[in-house]
């Protein structure tokens, strides 16, 4: 099972959400950036490296919201924690990204998001987490 850690970007009612680039593994799906755990790191420590990896942001880390565990079809699985992030520094550059936006909860259903998310989407668009 890999460890893998996701931020929830949060901007008000918004979050920031990201589509894997066309022709990678899951290709086209939105997804919260992040990654996975290396040896060594803490959840928090391999979240704030993903995140000035992926977009070129020192982020201030806040608190643990959730977790998740899926098993895809192909065989593999994640264990996928959720951090909420309210500040960082710097501007948000797309380093690795198909796309990238805010969105508002309510319409993150309307958004092909990786299997994995799909409950907590649901759950985060109703207003159940946060």
């Amino acid at each position: 099972m890999r460890a893998v850690v996701a931020a929830l970007i949060l901007r008000g009612k918004e979050v920031f959400i990201c589509q894997r680039k066309a022709g990678t593994a899951m290709g086209l799906q939105w997804e919260f950036p992040g990654g996975k755990i290396e040896p060594g790191e803490t959840p928090e420590q391999a979240l704030r490296r993903e995140l000035e990896e992926e977009l070129g942001i020192d982020a201030q880390i806040g608190p643990y919201i959730t977790e998740v565990q899926h098993n895809y079809r192909n065989g593999g699985s994640i264990h996928l924690r959720f951090f909420a992030v309210y500040h960082f520094e710097g501007e948000m550059k797309n380093r690795v990204f198909q796309d990238m936006r805010w969105a508002e909860l309510r319409d993150l259903p309307a958004y092909n998001f990786l299997a994995a998310d799909r409950k907590f989407i649901r759950d985060l668009a109703q207003g159940k987490i946060l």
